[in-house]
């Protein structure tokens, strides 16, 4: 898709990059929304008192930085996907959800306390929610 703007002598065209087709855009909002709600939430859960240690304390913008990290990941898993696959989003949901299961082992095994193990592996599960959902609206 291309947009053309004419005027009595200058034709201008504009093509859409990779950047500011759907799928990076979805995947950037998406990581973006994701990164606030889980650093508030751990915000929170901190403020109240429940420790979110691996081996000493968790700062912050941590979780904002992985959180958006993972769904720059999930954006292109899917667009192999959507190129390599004949159903991608039944491919990448499952993908999605093991690899999923898999970033909540982390946590269990390495956080110094239960109440720890279990905001960490509760946060995986919101920032998953937020990221896989969308992300499988833009699957070809």
């Amino acid at each position: 898709m291309s947009n053309s703007t004419t005027s009595s002598e200058i034709t201008v065209k504009q093509v859409p990059s990779r950047l500011t087709s759907p799928l990076p855009r979805t995947t950037a909002s998406a990581g973006a929304i994701a990164a606030a709600v889980t650093t508030a939430g751990a915000a929170v859960l901190r403020a109240a008192g429940v420790p979110l240690a691996v081996h000493g304390e968790i700062p912050l913008a941590s979780f904002a930085q992985l959180t958006f990290i993972g769904a720059v990941l999930s954006g292109v898993l899917l667009a192999v996907l959507n190129r390599r696959n004949s159903a991608p989003r039944q491919r990448f949901v499952r993908i999605s959800a093991g690899l999923t299961a898999l970033s909540c082992i982390l946590p269990v095994a390495f956080a110094e306390t239960t109440a720890s193990k279990i905001t960490l592996v509760a946060l995986h599960l919101v920032a998953a929610a937020i990221i896989i959902p969308v992300l499988a609206r833009r699957a070809i």
